[in-house]
């Protein structure tokens, strides 16, 4: 038995407005205190500078507040409890199909982004067998050809624009990974990375342009790339299919010959979304992660030299195993934690409450959009002192066991809205 495929929620602009003020209206119970009038100043001022804004609330609100951005309240969670609350002990009353993530669903489809409850847990066992330990070593290889490759032009005195070259290097990783294509190897198949990177642009672009409709507007745009990637993932499948399934170990591979355990197994479109939404969450969350992440070891030596001089002694010279990766380059993996602390690469979690529930003394009805934001909570003073300076040491493991449940993890951090991860947006941050 094949997985049902959920409805499908309008992507006509005027109805989702209308969705989300039916839901306002039918509140039984006053949102949190905040700023709740109408305010095209603060949606400006919120698009410019969103951490200013929640920290701003978070000071003068407590963890649990309500800002009206546009034409829509929304509910904002801040602090570990709150994140815990919403991510941990009551996911349930929580989806995100029907928040701001819903505006993915025209590219992505109805991946594990975009899905809530069955659905969701169903394709999420088909999924297992590709991420099994095994499967993830076995890319190891891929990763390092890739790697090294990018790095054959790099020369002292070179100027890289690093955002650029780590964005190249994700996608060609990403799209070897996930669909066995090598762009160099198959020159007959265009350029899905550039295909895909043009249709993830449609989610730089101002909101409000983002509601034009219609030919020469970004959602047409955007429509079209989508429609060029599809006849080439669907012909892939169609090829694989009658290969019997193909023997490759590329995450497409795994998916056609995954199966439940009463045999149903995910049908070509429930493929094509998935391996879709596994390219947009591992393409500018890696680039913006990696960018950081040097941008603040250039700006601290001593921590630089900490990672250096771990890599030539754990690594003498050679490539990583993935024993090493795990664990064994801790300066390493302190100096990414902490980056992600800092620029965490999903920097907001959009819900819709499926019920009322109460935190923090202040109740919230069925309905309202809530909101996580792992970038406010993490630069909490409370929670990190002196939250903006750059201590990888606040990952150590004698640090970690007095420090607060963290915020998120790193596989949450996937779940960022269309506003977070469009191609180009960490930059700007």
């Amino acid at each position: 038995m094949s997985l049902e495929a959920p409805s499908r929620s309008s992507t006509n602009p005027l109805r989702k407005i209308a969705t989300d003020v039916r839901y306002e209206r039918s509140a039984r119970v006053p949102l949190p205190p905040g700023d709740t009038s109408y305010s095209l100043a603060r949606g400006r001022r919120f698009v410019a500078s969103p951490l200013d804004e929640l920290l701003s609330a978070y000071r003068r609100y407590g963890p649990i507040f309500t800002l009206r951005l546009l034409h829509a309240p929304v509910v904002y969670m801040l602090g570990p409890e709150a994140n815990h609350y919403i991510t941990v002990s009551h996911a349930h009353n929580f989806r995100w199909r029907e928040g701001s993530l819903r505006d993915l669903i025209p590219l992505l489809g109805d991946g594990l982004l975009t899905t809530d409850g069955e659905v969701h847990k169903r394709a999420r066992r088909l999924m297992l067998p590709a991420f099994h330990r095994e499967s993830i070593a076995a890319s190891l290889s891929t990763m390092v050809e890739e790697t090294e490759l990018a790095l054959e032009g790099w020369r002292p005195g070179r100027q890289v624009d690093l955002y650029e070259w780590a964005r190249h290097l994700a996608l060609r990783i990403a799209m070897r990974a996930l669909f066995g294509f090598d762009r160099d190897a198959d020159r007959d198949r265009g350029d899905p990375a550039l295909e895909f990177d043009e249709a993830l642009s449609y989610y730089s672009h101002d909101l409000l342009v983002q509601q034009f409709r219609g030919p020469g507007s970004p959602w047409h745009r955007m429509l079209a790339r989508r429609r060029s990637l599809d006849a080439l993932i669907y012909g892939e499948i169609a090829r694989r299919r009658r290969n019997g399934g193909d023997a490759g170990t590329d995450v497409l591979s795994l998916l056609l010959k995954s199966r439940g355990e009463d045999g149903d197994a995910l049908t070509d479109a429930q493929v094509r979304d998935q391996v879709m939404t596994l390219l947009f969450a591992g393409h500018d969350t890696t680039t913006s992660t990696i960018s950081f992440l040097f941008h603040e070891l250039a700006r601290h030596p001593a921590a630089l030299a900490r990672v250096l001089e771990e890599q030539d002694r754990a690594l003498r010279g050679g490539a990583p195993t993935a024993e090493e990766l795990v664990g064994g380059l801790p300066e390493l993996e302190m100096a990414i934690d902490e980056t992600l602390r800092l620029y965490p690469a999903a920097w907001v979690g959009p819900r819709r409450a499926v019920a009322d529930f109460e935190f923090a003394g202040h109740t919230v009805p069925a309905g309202a959009l809530v909101n996580y934001c792992s970038w406010a909570s993490h630069r909490l003073p409370e929670v990190f002192p002196d939250p903006e300076a750059f201590r990888p040491e606040r990952f150590s493991p004698e640090a970690r066991g007095s420090s607060p449940r963290a915020p998120t993890s790193r596989l949450e951090g996937v779940r960022g809205s269309a506003w977070g991860c469009g191609s180009g947006s960490s930059r700007s941050r």
